[in-house]
């Protein structure tokens, strides 16, 4: 039986061999980049490094190149005090992917630090650890998706535009938000591609990569909690690559991030790297918006020549909106509950992920490719993305993602238009699948002037959307010319004194503090902090004064017991916004909402001073 059993394996080993070895060759008929590890001198053995600092913790992966058999393990961390080199911590090359983790608590994130990664084999790597930039004021956060190396657009296109951009604004946090690699066999030799083209950048300040779709090795994700996907296009729900694979490719980008808050592995002993990072007083929900997810193969009615595609636009979109379609889980809604009340150390609260939580886009691929709906966007299930935009509005969180290859504003809308939160997508770094936001109906309520493509919408699942910004690539786009595809990156400024939001898009190959240099229509666009949770329909209690700078304020109705939302006023005078017709307790404190401050609460009472010393 013990021979019949490794028969077994050893044909399905050969057989996944065999079948890799066939889609690789297909790759190159299909004309892609196939990338290889490059061979290094001893001396250039680090290639890279990421890091995140956290609730006084640093979290830092020195990413190596291929060790030899007689190669030492050992890798050490040194940071430089009164001008010596102090070793901090030392670690064993990670194989597979040869990542080399660091973990240092009590870290004294007051100051920076100059730091090395050291191998005995000559290498040395260096870089800085910033200073926590909590007196700055504003919090800047430089943001990427897409990053292809396509030949299509020229293939392996300098990345130094975006290099010397982000050194010009010197962004405080970067923000990868998936694709990383689009290599679906070879994400160790992308990696290393991407830490060549982008660590002149990324060891100085700290860096999120959140691991999407291509990068573990698919076209599009549906993680349904690690189960092994079995159809192509992986709708069926998965992973279409051995969960070894994904367990390397989740080392390598995430193992820098702050510790999971709910560290239980799921199927095929795939961990979760879902956190938040507080950093400058802008608290960072890091969201796996794939990793739950359920695919729609066999769940929901087949709308088109994909499971994934709706081509009707006659369809009920209640039909797809099926019973135990997962799209956050129940492990990340409480985590977020938890988050949205959580104002320790915090001024600003925003949510990262893949994707938007909108299908953000109309037509797919080329200029005549109108697709009704994609069930790859977190417009799908339309229920759980109701629960995740109830979750992020509860913190007056703003969102930034990627993914939709299409830069793109939007206010979301869940009983009515305008009443969650606010989210852009940022560009892609490459841009080779186009993509449009085009309804055929002009917008309700657009601002003066504004195309007809923005104001309040419904998707293509009836979610409420309303739209203020598109970088719609060229209808033909001019071949290798990235900025006629609308490709480039996103800037998001977080003002945590004004309480402001600024969000930039930028295209590439340009220099972006030059006046001349225009962003894509739309951008800049300037909101508030409260306006990720603001109404049109609701009132105001009466404008409160407190004996405190910036207390916590939170909202509790009356008759449900729920939290309405939770978050830090500016100054000492807050007017809470709340719906009519209906009471509230408010509680209030310097740092957390521990005392009620009032009780049966209603839109209009008038203002009034609050005493919290």
């Amino acid at each position: 039986m013990k021979f019949i059993k490794w028969l077994t394996i050893s044909a399905l080993v050969v057989l996944i061999a065999g079948v890799a070895v066939s889609q690789q060759k297909n790759q190159k008929r299909k004309g892609r980049a196939v990338l290889s590890v490059p061979k290094v001198a001893k001396k250039d053995l680090i290639c890279f490094a990421l890091y995140t600092v956290h609730d006084n913790i640093l979290k830092l992966t020195a990413q190596l190149y291929p060790l030899a058999a007689g190669d030492s393990r050992i890798v050490r961390l040194e940071i430089k005090k009164e001008g010596e080199w102090v070793e901090v911590a030392r670690t064993k090359a990670i194989e597979p992917g040869w990542t080399a983790p660091f973990r240092v608590e009590k870290w004294n994130d007051s100051k920076a630090h100059e730091y090395r990664v050291i191998h005995e084999a000559g290498a040395t790597y260096t870089g800085t650890i910033r200073k926590n930039p909590v007196d700055k004021g504003e919090v800047v956060v430089a943001a990427f998706t897409g990053n292809s190396i396509h030949p299509a657009h020229g293939g392996d296109i300098s990345r130094k535009d975006i290099i010397e951009n982000v050194k010009r604004i010197d962004a405080d946090v970067l923000f990868f938000a998936g694709d990383q690699v689009y290599d679906h066999f070879k994400h160790y030799a992308g990696w290393l591609k991407f830490g060549r083209d982008f660590g002149e950048i990324i060891k100085d300040r700290p860096t999120l990569c959140l691991p999407d779709d291509h990068d573990a090795g698919q076209p599009n994700l549906w993680g349904e909690s690690g189960k092994v996907s079995t159809l192509g296009g992986a709708s069926d729900g998965g992973y279409a690559r051995p969960g070894v694979y994904v367990q390397e490719v989740e080392r390598a980008q995430t193992s820098h991030f702050p510790d999971p808050v709910d560290p239980h592995k799921i199927g095929q002993g795939i961990g979760v790297w879902f956190t938040n990072l507080n950093w400058g007083n802008v608290d960072f929900a890091i969201l796996e918006d794939r990793k739950f997810k359920t695919g729609p193969a066999g769940r929901v009615p087949k709308q088109g020549p994909r499971p994934d595609h709706i081509r009707n636009p006659e369809y009920d979109p209640a039909s797809v909106d099926v019973d135990g379609a997962i799209l956050l889980g129940q492990r990340q809604l409480k985590f977020l509950d938890r988050w949205s009340q959580d104002w320790t150390n915090t001024e600003m609260k925003v949510a990262l992920s893949a994707t938007i939580f909108c299908g953000g886009a109309h037509i797919h691929g080329g200029a005549n490719g109108r697709l009704h709906a994609d069930m790859d966007s977190n417009g799908w299930p339309q229920s759980g993305r109701s629960r995740a935009l109830s979750a992020l509005r509860k913190g007056f969180a703003f969102h930034c993602a990627g993914d939709q290859h299409l830069a793109t504003i939007f206010h979301h809308g869940l009983e009515n238009h305008r009443d969650a939160i606010w989210s852009f997508c940022v560009p892609s770094i490459a841009n080779l699948y186009l993509r449009w936001w085009e309804p055929l109906k002009p917008g309700a309520n657009r601002e003066t002037g504004a195309p007809d493509y923005t104001g309040d919408h419904l998707d293509g699942f009836a979610n409420k959307v309303t739209n203020y910004a598109a970088a719609n690539p060229e209808k033909k786009p001019a071949g290798k010319l990235l900025n006629t595809r609308s490709a480039g990156f996103g800037v998001v400024r977080l003002n945590t004194k004004k309480r402001e939001i600024t969000m930039e898009c930028w295209p590439r190959n340009v220099d972006i503090t030059d006046p001349a240099t225009k962003q894509y229509a739309g951008w800049p666009r300037t909101i508030s902090q409260f306006d990720n949770y603001d109404p049109p329909s609701w009132g105001k209690l009466g404008e409160m004064t407190f004996d405190v700078e910036n207390p916590v304020v939170q909202l509790i109705d009356d008759l449900s017991g729920e939290i309405l939302y939770t978050v830090r006023a500016h100054g000492k005078t807050f007017n809470p916004g709340a719906p009519k017709g209906r009471s509230f307790t408010v509680k209030a404190g310097k740092n957390e909402p521990s005392t009620v401050i009032l009780e049966k609460a209603e839109v209009g009472a008038g203002s009034r001073a609050i005493r919290l010393k």
